[in-house]
């Protein structure tokens, strides 16, 4: 079975229990694959934690979700040192971010102290406590919910925290047959009688195997030209860092190997070029309104794709 067939079986395992979504599913894989983070920003309710939770069972790993509040610590999330009578030593007791997926849910709820300590596992795929370092399952991937930020009670979460998340991608409301579907109980009982079709070490061989997919100099000269675009913007008080234009090199290459090949082409990145760097950029305040309508990050991006020449 090449990799095409091995991520079209997962996407359809998934898709089981998240009913109308293959979009959303095929790029929280393409995150998978490509060793990244996934911020699912949407309003409650429509499969944020289904999906966190079909994608874990679909690859027979750990799951935690973190529910994120105001009065959350980073203790609480990475773990603590406890004190042993027995050995008289101090004995680490790991915290829910030690498991293959986690779901960080209403992450911009917490404070940014909280936030920040995510920032090292995300990165790193490890945690450092009291002079040690404690390294993460792999594989080893954060989902994070984020609620609309006209929301009352949320925390925007600072640049340096939204450019370690691989992907954004918003779910939407379903169709109405499926939203139909939906209503008849399909999808509801359907994630407790996932079973994997994927093992951690599977998973694993597909990361290497995403990280060989070649990628040309012009694939590359594109890249670049699209990230130096994002600088000169006249919308952007921000443009993409180059850890953000190696995000975006990184989906399109999982996502070639997705579709059965061990090359990207210029349509993978144009795909990608929203999900990997929307959430990277900032729109200029005093520019938020063009022509009489809400310029988002979105349509910026989408409008240098199609500004910049495509190489042949």
């Amino acid at each position: 079975m090449n990799h095409a067939e091995i991520v079209h079986r997962l996407e359809a395992n998934i898709s089981q229990a998240l009913v109308g979504k293959p979009q959303a599913v095929r790029l929280a894989v393409i995150g998978l694959l490509a060793r990244g983070h996934l911020l699912i920003e949407d309003v409650p309710g429509v499969g944020k934690t289904t999906l966190a939770q079909a994608l874990a069972r679909s690859i027979g790993c750990s799951f935690q979700r973190i529910q994120f509040t105001s009065d959350l610590l980073p203790s609480d999330i990475l773990g603590v040192s406890v004190y042993d009578p027995k050995s008289e030593e101090f004995v680490f007791k790991p915290g829910p971010l030690f498991a293959h997926i986690v779901l960080a849910d209403e992450i911009n709820r917490t404070t940014p102290k909280t936030q920040s300590g995510l920032l090292e596992a995300m990165n790193e795929f490890q945690v450092s406590l009291d002079h040690h370092t404690y390294p993460l399952p792999r594989p080893f991937m954060v989902l994070a919910t984020q609620n609309p930020l006209e929301y009352q009670g949320t925390h925007p979460l600072p640049e340096s925290q939204l450019d370690r998340f691989l992907l954004r991608i918003r779910i939407g409301y379903p169709e109405r047959a499926d939203e139909k579907a939906i209503l008849r109980g399909r999808g509801m009982e359907a994630i407790e009688e996932l079973h994997p079709v994927l093992s951690p070490e599977e998973v694993v061989q597909l990361q290497a195997a995403a990280q060989r997919v070649g990628v040309e100099e012009s694939i590359l000269d594109y890249v670049m030209s699209l990230v130096e675009a994002t600088r000169r913007a006249p919308f952007l008080a921000l443009g993409v860092s180059p850890r953000g234009a190696q995000a975006l090199v990184r989906a399109a290459q999982a996502q070639a190997l997705a579709d059965g090949r061990s090359y990207v082409v210029p349509d993978d990145v144009k795909a990608l070029a929203g999900p990997a760097l929307a959430h990277r950029v900032l729109v200029r305040s005093n520019l938020e309104w063009a022509g009489g309508r809400a310029v988002d990050a979105e349509t910026i991006i989408r409008s240098l794709v199609q500004e910049i020449p495509v190489p042949r």
